[in-house]
């Protein structure tokens, strides 16, 4: 995770961009405080995409076509003492 003070991504944002292109989002701070984070165009596409239904979701799980055993333990509770 790349961290740059806010004078210095001013400075040297060419250098932020590409980075953000090509390692991964760059963040910005203020003060030492979180500020700001510079995304590449696709990482931004991605978050923006509307979230999927979840039978969707289900569909598209690499866990699909997998036998689960969804049988429920039918022994009784255990006794407590009240």
């Amino acid at each position: 995770m790349a961290r740059w003070q806010m004078q210095d991504a001013k400075a040297r944002l060419s250098e932020v961009v590409k980075k953000a292109v090509s390692e991964g989002p760059q963040h910005i701070t203020v003060h030492g405080e979180p500020a700001a984070v510079v995304l590449s165009q696709a990482d931004y596409q991605r978050l923006k995409e509307q979230p999927r239904r979840f039978a969707e979701f289900i569909r598209h799980s690499p866990l699909r076509g997998v036998e689960l055993d969804l049988e429920r333990d039918r022994s009784p509770a255990r006794s407590v003492r009240l």
